[in-house]
């Protein structure tokens, strides 16, 4: 009953908020967005409720986290757009150097659940993600953005603070980006420069997307913009206005999903090779 919110979500946050290209307005109609499907999650569970445990723990250890993780992603990005040096540059850099440094300290801070989640564990699930064990858990919870106790388990705020952390980041690296060109290089290399994309950046798109609408990175709450960045990072390459790419593949005739159907078909090619 939540995936169809879920997807209506995911929907606005494509086309009205992440479009946008002024931070302040698009933070503030991001927590708009993220507050209204929060609000309508949180209907459905006082309506509906769980019909068992692993429905309630999928709850909130998946469902609820991804509206949640971007409630408290922009309202973190619009205070750092609120508390940033107006003038400066040398000021403004050292801020979001600092913001960074924050962040390195709530990933070292919560360390043990960081790992918990991020190797895929389930062990402690009925502790962290049910409403059960509220008194009862392991880690350490975070502050509370949007809290209601019929609507939170001990661990769903942390767990997407930890998205939020990880989407914060990129907002960071980019405004640094912006402010002193190449200084990313400077503070730190990156990993993959042989890594060059040869094919069309039409093709990379239609992969981005077919990747964002899969839901396999960072348990589906990834937003095409933080893909997209990974992907600039590992390529090497810059990817400009990759909606209207993606209205172009979407407004094809024929095949809309043409790179997808030549990957499928190489690597079956290269399978049936490989079985003689």
């Amino acid at each position: 009953m939540f995936d169809a919110e879920i997807q209506a979500f995911h929907n606005k946050l494509n086309t009205e908020v992440l479009g946008i290209m002024d931070p302040l307005k698009k933070a503030d109609s991001g927590i708009e967005i993220a507050n209204s499907s929060l609000s309508s999650l949180k209907a459905l569970v006082e309506e509906e409720d769980f019909e068992d445990t692993p429905g309630e723990i999928d709850f909130f250890k998946n469902i609820k986290p991804c509206p949640m993780s971007y409630l408290i992603y922009f309202s973190e990005m619009r205070s750092c757009e609120t508390r940033k040096p107006k003038a400066g540059q040398s000021f403004q850099v050292r801020f979001f150097k600092k913001e960074l440094r924050k962040i390195n300290k709530f990933f070292y801070r919560n360390n043990d659940f960081v790992q918990y989640m991020e190797q895929g564990h389930s062990y402690m699930d009925h502790q962290l993600f049910t409403r059960n064990h509220r008194k009862n858990f392991p880690f350490t919870p975070t502050i509370n953005y949007f809290q209601y106790p019929e609507f939170s388990s001990s661990h769903d705020m942390l767990w997407a603070k930890i998205q939020a952390m990880y989407l914060l980041i990129h907002y960071i690296r980019e405004s640094l980006e912006n402010l002193r060109p190449g200084m990313l290089d400077s503070m730190e290399p990156r990993r993959h420069r042989v890594m060059l994309w040869s094919g069309s950046k039409t093709a990379l798109v239609e992969l981005i997307y077919a990747l964002y609408a899969s839901g396999d990175l960072n348990h589906g709450t990834s937003d095409i913009s933080s893909i997209t960045s990974s992907f600039e990072d590992y390529f090497n390459i810059k990817l400009d206005n990759i909606y209207k790419t993606y209205s172009e593949i979407k407004a094809r005739k024929n095949n809309r999903t043409k790179y997808l159907e030549t990957l499928m078909t190489a690597l079956e090619s290269k399978m049936n090779k490989d079985d003689k």
